[in-house]
């Protein structure tokens, strides 16, 4: 019997879940759709490692964000303009490999949905051949028919219509909500079909486990160094338990991993540059990662408050970000909420003062 013989596919999902909206297009569908298809071949690029054909000039340019693209940085942003302008559901699209957002071409007709999207996740993996993914997010386009602008991207993570992310590891799968619940479709090689492997995803409240990148402690806010030091300390700390650490330097890997059996994890605003708020861009990777941990009964914030709550201002905007089982995001946020100690330090009093003790 073939092993995906009475299972679901995702185009079967999709129109399951368009019937319990009997007024709806097939827009959103085709849309969907679109990005899988998009994601297959960047998965089948990933796959063939250094056997696969470089285009010329590709990679070697510093991006907006000030990082040097890699060769897949470039081909994986292509394949999802391709794959998506000429359809007729986009009004524009927005990447983190691009610094404007990207205009539907005159030739094809323009829709009402805007997609924004970090096409290779965790693309510096590559070269170690360590998992990585693509990660969407479709929000309404205010106005449809005209030529986008950044301002019509600055939507906060509760207007998100649908979000998602592909893995490219061992399996190939799609990760992905529209707002009732999440679902996890694996890619069958033999029909070039996404089938449903993991349905109503949910992430336990509690967990052993924490990812962190530990390197950047020395930055890291006195509330994150206190709950970190209380995980380290296991079994004989103040939480009463040991705790795992993690970090692959890949969030969609980190995220699907929490999806899959609970965890936190942790990137957080430090001081390490003052001028940004974070590490991690708010529209196409905080955003779409917070719907899809909240979709599964997690919690998604910026360490201070929900993170799909922010008023984005900038279309390439940083912000830090927790994510994970409830019951620990919720003790981070407290932490944060908590007054701080403060150090008084006197120098009437100090050591050298002047009521220093006589020798």
């Amino acid at each position: 019997m073939p092993l995906t013989q009475h299972r679901t596919t995702l185009t079967q999902f999709l129109i399951e879940e368009r019937r319990r909206y009997p007024h709806a297009g097939g827009d959103f569908n085709s849309l969907i759709l679109n990005v899988a298809l998009a994601c297959k071949s960047i998965a089948r690029s990933v796959a063939l490692g250094a056997l696969g054909a470089v285009p010329e000039n590709a990679g070697g340019a510093v991006n907006v964000q000030g990082e040097t693209q890699k060769v897949l940085d470039v081909v994986s942003n292509d394949m999802f303009l391709q794959f998506n302008e000429w359809g007729g559901h986009l009004a524009g699209m927005a990447s983190e490999e691009m610094t404007d957002p990207y205009q539907i071409p005159d030739r094809y007709p323009k829709g009402k949905y805007l997609l924004v999207f970090d096409p290779l996740d965790g693309s510096a993996n590559v070269d170690v051949n360590v998992t990585v993914g693509s990660i969407f997010s479709i929000v309404r386009a205010p106005s449809s028919g005209q030529k986008v602008s950044e301002q019509d991207f600055l939507q906060p993570g509760t207007e998100q219509v649908a979000a998602g992310y592909a893995l490219y590891g061992p399996a190939t799968m799609l990760v992905l909500t529209v707002g009732n619940g999440v679902n996890a479709f694996t890619l069958d090689p033999n029909l070039g079909e996404f089938i449903l492997t993991h349905a109503a995803m949910q992430i336990p409240p509690d967990t052993h486990e924490f990812a962190i990148n530990a390197s950047n402690s020395r930055f890291w806010e006195a509330p994150v160094k206190r709950y970190v030091d209380e995980c380290l300390a296991g079994k004989t700390g103040p939480r009463g338990k040991d705790f795992n650490m993690r970090w692959i330097a890949s969030m969609v890997a980190e995220a699907h991993r929490i999806l899959m059996r609970g965890g936190i994890f942790l990137y957080p605003r430090d001081t390490k540059d003052l001028s940004k708020q974070g590490r991690l861009r708010l529209l196409y990777e905080a955003n779409p990662i917070g719907f899809l941990i909240e979709q599964a009964g997690g919690r998604a914030s910026t360490g201070r408050e929900p993170v799909l709550a922010v008023q984005p201002s900038a279309l390439h905007q940083r912000i830090g970000l927790v994510f994970g089982s409830k019951n620990e995001v919720d003790r981070i946020e407290r932490y944060h909420n908590e007054p701080q100690p403060v150090e008084i330090c006197n120098p009437l009093f100090n050591e050298r003062s002047l009521f220093r003790m006589p020798a």
